[in-house]
């Protein structure tokens, strides 16, 4: 699968130098204001946040979008927006972020997404992680992309596995934002390799 880039959304209420990436069914794009409703949807959804501590009100899935959208503008590369063209104009996000916590994997970039739930099984996910990955070994020239998440988290581990990534089971860790004995501590870690160095470790 291959994805092709465009300049910045200049729909975007943003000044991002982050580039908008088109692949043949999905747009990873900067944030748009009525983008927040759709948004706050989903992170009030029981379904989608299962894996997480709880379910955002408004206010706190807005300041959510907003920190997502001011890492597209600091960086150039963040968690775009997911657009499914002639489908919906907001189904999630998904793309690149810094690993914002201490953990004896970062410093690291984590690709990460979170679809509403109308949109999963569709391979919507797969398809723009994947134009995220190749953004960021060929654009930004990183050597490797982490992603964790709960051990009964399935949907996202086969998405994982899906774009290549591989578990690291003795790297496994306790979530340091999330409290000591909290069912959710405990997360697992996949690694993926730039194909370049990859392909030196054969």
């Amino acid at each position: 699968m291959t994805s092709s880039i465009i300049a910045a959304d200049s729909h975007a209420p943003f000044n991002s130098p982050a580039p908008t990436l088109v692949t043949e069914r999905t747009i990873l794009r900067q944030w748009r204001l009525e983008d927040l409703a759709l948004f706050a949807a989903l992170n009030a959804d029981r379904d989608v946040m299962r894996h997480f501590p709880t379910t955002l009100d408004r206010a706190q899935s807005d300041a959510v979008a907003h920190r997502l959208a001011q890492h597209l503008e600091r960086h150039g590369y963040g968690p775009w927006a997911l657009e499914i063209p002639g489908v919906t104009p907001f189904a999630g996000f998904v793309g690149l972020m810094r690993v914002g916590f201490d953990a004896p994997f970062a410093p690291a970039v984590e690709i990460g997404w979170r679809l509403a739930q109308a949109w999963w099984s569709k391979g919507y996910a797969t398809e723009a992680a994947s134009a995220a990955t190749q953004f960021a070994f060929e654009t930004l020239g990183l050597d490797e992309l982490v992603s964790f998440t709960v051990p009964a988290n399935a949907r996202s581990r086969a998405v994982m596995q899906r774009i290549g990534m591989h578990h690291c089971p003795d790297e496994d860790f306790m979530h340091p934002l999330i409290p000591p004995g909290h069912r959710l501590r405990r997360h697992v870690l996949y690694r993926l390799s730039a194909p370049s160095l990859a392909a030196d470790t054969y």
